[in-house]
């Protein structure tokens, strides 16, 4: 038990920030300063870390996406099924992150801390004395529309998604579903989720190096600040895994809650032991069809889809997320800003990998199109994985009772067991 509790990369995490913690208070500040050689050789593991992150998020983000419109493809091909599939996938994706960032910017905003580097200089932003008159769907399209390979050079995400997307939607009216590009494209995806979780077995050392430079610049303060952010996320959460979803499925399926969701916590118990959308497909689709009495027809299609592409709980956290590091590292975001941060979330969570801490690279997108550092991931690396039990908990709910919204828009009536 302990040989597996050593190898758990939370715990480490955990493990490497306390002990930055420690550092900080026992060594001499003549090896604490900023120029000194010990700083210089623990910014290493920063600066590693980073800059591999930095070298894949590009590419990552382009083939995730995709891997996610030829699958979403596959469905849309079935027209009507397809169509309110995709729909009500949209829907629940808008109520989250639309409450995540309502809520974030609604309460007092966080302190910054000091010390650190600016937004990307790379990043041009608006003049918000003329976002009204056109500026923002002008510089919208002018960062859109760029050299595909330009972009993957520059790191100019919002490009490579737009490129992503009429690329894929491209392929998908050109070449025959069993094409064997696809399967190639679903090949390099996996090999690209291999090597990014390999590099975030070294996450510890990051999380050391840059606790460790905080805490010398006199940031103390940012784990109280870290405590509010994962108790906001958990609350925005719970409202929308308790209320927003069980609302939906009221208004749209008439059926009765309290058996509906009784069926529905067996997989989402298995979702936050595994924190894994993906591992509880199964689960999910026996449920759908024994206790939900969901048609083979509708689960078989919505449940594998929406666990590539359904992350209402990943698209909230990303929104709140991006707005907490904003306002840490002191960036003045405006109405740009935040529609940008609302697209982001939006589309990383098409083709999200569904597995444990998958929201990642999703958080890398989202951080990167707005000009926050990317080192400020390391932040929430903390307390990312306890939140991504609960919210990959909500994605499976949201799954499920996306398969019995449609299955009623599909015309059937309720089971002889009524839900």
């Amino acid at each position: 038990m302990i040989k597996l509790q050593l190898h758990s990369l939370s715990l480490q995490m955990i493990v490497a920030a306390i002990f930055a913690v420690l550092l900080a208070y026992l060594l001499p500040d003549s090896w604490l300063s900023a120029d000194s050689t010990f700083m210089a050789t623990v910014g290493l593991g920063k600066l590693i870390y980073i800059g591999a992150l930095k070298m894949l998020v590009g590419v990552v983000v382009l083939f995730a996406l995709l891997q996610g419109i030829t699958h979403i493809g596959s469905v849309v091909r079935l027209k009507a099924l397809g169509l309110k599939t995709l729909a009500i996938y949209t829907l629940t994706s808008t109520l989250a992150i639309a409450l995540g960032l309502g809520a974030a910017l609604l309460i007092p905003a966080w302190p910054p801390l000091e010390n650190l580097p600016s937004a990307d200089p790379g990043v041009s932003l608006i003049n918000q004395d003329a976002a009204q008159s056109g500026e923002i769907a002008q510089k919208l399209l002018t960062m859109a529309l760029v050299n595909p390979l330009q972009a993957l050079a520059a790191g100019d995400l919002l490009a490579i998604v737009v490129f992503a997307v009429m690329l894929g939607i491209a392929l998908l009216v050109s070449l025959p579903e069993k094409h064997p590009l696809f399967t190639i494209i679903d090949g390099i995806n996996n090999g690209l989720n291999k090597l990014i979780s390999v590099i975030v077995r070294f996450a510890p050392i990051a999380i050391f190096s840059i606790i460790l430079q905080y805490m010398t610049s006199g940031n103390t303060h940012v784990f109280g600040e870290l405590a509010q952010f994962a108790l906001l996320v958990f609350v925005l959460t719970a409202i929308h895994g308790g209320i927003t979803l069980p609302l939906l499925a009221k208004i749209f399926s008439q059926r009765k809650l309290l058996p509906m969701m009784k069926a529905i916590s067996t997989p989402m118990a298995m979702a936050f032991a595994t924190s894994s959308s993906s591992a509880t497909l199964p689960l999910s689709l026996q449920v759908a069809r024994d206790d939900l009495h969901i048609s083979d027809s509708t689960s078989s299609m919505v449940l594998p889809l929406g666990s590539i592409m359904n992350m209402d709980g990943t698209a909230l956290f990303e929104g709140v997320a991006a707005i907490f590091l904003a306002q840490l590292y002191g960036l003045d975001f405006g109405t740009t800003e935040y529609v940008l941060i609302f697209i982001m979330a939006m589309v990383s969570s098409i083709g999200a990998p569904g597995m444990p801490s998958g929201s990642m690279s999703g958080m890398q997108l989202v951080m990167l199109t707005v000009g926050i550092p990317l080192e400020a991931i390391a932040i929430l690396l903390i307390i990312e994985r306890p939140l991504d039990t609960f919210r990959t908990a909500v994605n499976v709910e949201g799954d499920l009772i996306a398969a019995v919204i449609i299955d009623k828009w599909q015309g059937r009536s309720v089971a002889p067991r009524p839900i």
